[in-house]
């Protein structure tokens, strides 16, 4: 077999890309309909993905004739741990208004995306991201490390969040793409890009080599109380290890990832497994020889098997981590016996420790917008104009506003009325612990609905917990279009994932703290039966719980065909 017949075709395009230049200038020209070939994987890295608006897909013109796909371009920036300026986040909401679709979205993993972006619009969009923010769209996609999660919240009180924070800053950068691809395309004028591309000259990557990854690698960083980012979920997560209000060190997983391909048996959703512990000193060395260990042996032939679970699971834990040994040049001890115990959303007032408060906003599904009472957009322009605090993003999608003078609460609270703004404790927390990937009509992967119909079905949920008493019960549910997992739908207590049009397959079992993986409960559940799907599942738990078990721990204990037996009673 051939060198070349040994890696996908994707490989063999990075390879040949100039640093992930591609013809991406040439195909920027306003006579190109759209990005094609190679560039579109290419685009990824520079954090832009090419789509469509699949509302308008079949829609007919004047004369009858159906029209041809609506190009469009999703446009994210990368946030490591979450934070921005107020003039960050507002900027962000003046591009929404100018360039995109007049929405800003909040993701999954502290990121911010611009919607509805023409191609036309796509370089002053980047080259704005650049000079208006301290933000970048590098790096937010594609083949190398992504936005590097973080716990947001603003504690002051000891330094294990200054720590926690700074150590994903540090991630960020030592990982960052080394190309100047970037630069020449988006952030310089015309003339001087075409010279610049046309006279390539490679720049070091160190880390990722002319290839980069396999696949998209995800770094989170935790604490045992308060996994809220939820690190089990990904390739690489970070356990904060504390002593006397200082980070000692951190317990390493490996091998998390939600995505799966339902043609392709082999594939399936994984949480990390525990490997050693660090410390706190040597978490990034640490990363870069897992990284370097599974860029060198994973999978480039097969990208549905490229991502590191699998090859972890495929040499066993105790191979790779002597293969991370070879790459680090030590030995690894075991890991600390610290578990992740709980959760925090943040959402609400709160102090910080230094004599002033942080306000957790909830925004469902992520999406800033003016919608009818809630005015969400505009509130946050007026509270953000106003007093100008520092920001966070949480992995659940929601907005934290730090450093706020506690003189300033009550005119704060009042904003948000004014605005239609819930607070925490107007919210349920089913609600709260709440999430949705965009699906339809951005993702050209989504099968049916995601965001859009999610705040239905969280209303029928809540008739259903109010029919059974439990109201206060802390139940977290993630939808998705497909299985891709955007949203981390089969770690939560109840994941729904898309099917088929109007139709989610039903997943029981994981929990809040994502630490496990749920089952699938029942398939094809159409979208209007969810919550009378769940209701008797509820009753049963509700009766037959032990002191202080979860929903999700219940399903667990249960099993399957307990389960089943009980919803047709």
């Amino acid at each position: 077999m051939s060198e070349e017949a040994k890696v996908s075709k994707v490989e063999v395009e990075k390879a040949g890309s100039r640093q992930l230049r591609g013809t991406i200038a040439e195909e920027l020209d306003p006579s190109q309909e759209c990005f094609s070939g190679g560039n579109i994987g290419f685009l990824k890295h520079h954090g832009t993905y090419q789509q469509d608006n699949r509302d308008d897909r079949g829609v007919k013109s004047e004369d009858g004739a159906k029209k041809g796909k609506s190009y469009m371009m999703m446009v994210r920036s990368r946030i490591p741990g979450g934070q921005l300026t107020a003039d960050d986040l507002l900027a962000e909401l003046d591009m929404c208004d100018e360039f995109g679709n007049g929405t800003l979205r909040i993701t999954s993993r502290q990121g911010l995306q611009l919607h509805g972006v023409l191609k036309d619009d796509l370089k002053p969009t980047i080259q704005a991201i650049n000079e208006k923010t301290t933000l970048t769209t590098l790096g937010a996609c594609g083949d190398v490390n992504r936005n590097v999660m973080c716990c947001p919240a603003p504690i002051r009180g000891n330094a294990v969040h200054d720590q926690m924070q700074e150590l994903s800053q540090q991630i960020a950068h030592h990982f960052r793409p080394h190309t100047t691809a970037y630069q020449e395309i988006w952030l310089q004028d015309s003339e001087g890009e075409k010279e610049k591309v046309a006279e390539f000259s490679p720049a070091e990557e160190p880390i990722y080599g002319e290839c980069y990854l396999p696949r998209k690698f995800k770094i989170g960083i935790a604490l045992p109380e308060d996994n809220c980012v939820d690190i089990q979920t990904y390739d690489l997560g970070l356990l904060a290890i504390v002593e006397n209000d200082e980070i000692i060190g951190y317990n390493v997983y490996v091998g998390g990832g939600q995505g799966v391909t339902p043609a392709a048996k082999k594939t399936y959703a994984a949480v990390g497994l525990k490997m050693t512990f660090v410390p706190a000193d040597k978490a990034i060395p640490v990363a870069e020889a897992i990284i370097r260990a599974w860029s060198d042996n994973g999978n480039r032939l097969d990208r549905k098997q490229a991502r590191i679970k699998y090859l972890v699971r495929e040499w066993g834990l105790e191979k790779f981590k002597a293969k991370v040994e070879e790459y680090y040049g030590n030995p690894l001890p075991d890991p600390r016996p610290e578990e992740i115990n709980d959760v925090n959303d943040h959402m609400g007032w709160h102090e910080q420790g230094d004599g002033k408060l942080y306000l957790g906003i909830n925004v469902e599904n992520g999406r800033i917008k003016d919608d009818g009472d809630l005015q969400l957009k505009t509130g946050l322009r007026a509270i953000l104009g106003k007093f100008k605090q520092p920001c966070r993003l949480t992995a659940m999608q929601g907005l934290i506003l730090c450093d706020i003078d506690p003189a300033d609460r009550d005119a704060i609270d009042q904003l948000m009325v004014n605005h239609g703004i819930k607070k925490a404790d107007e919210l349920s927390l089913v609600r709260r612990f709440s999430m949705a990937c965009p699906a339809l009509p951005t993702c050209g992967l989504s099968v049916t609905e995601s965001e859009r119909v999610l705040p239905g079905v969280i209303d029928d949920l809540e008739v259903e917990l109010n029919k059974h008493g439990m109201q206060d019960e802390r139940i977290a549910v993630h939808m998705t279009g497909c299985p891709n997992g955007c949203a981390r739908p089969y770690s939560p207590d109840i994941g729904l994932v898309g099917k088929s049009r109007g139709k989610y397959t039903l997943y029981l079992g994981g929990n809040t703290l994502g630490t496990r993986i749920g089952f699938i409960f029942q398939d094809q559940v159409p979208l209007e039966e969810i919550g009378t799907t769940v209701s008797p599942l509820l009753g049963y738990f509700k009766t037959e719980r032990t002191d202080s078990e979860s929903f999700g721990d219940f399903c667990a204990r249960k099993g399957l065909e307990d389960l089943q037996q009980r919803a047709t009673v």
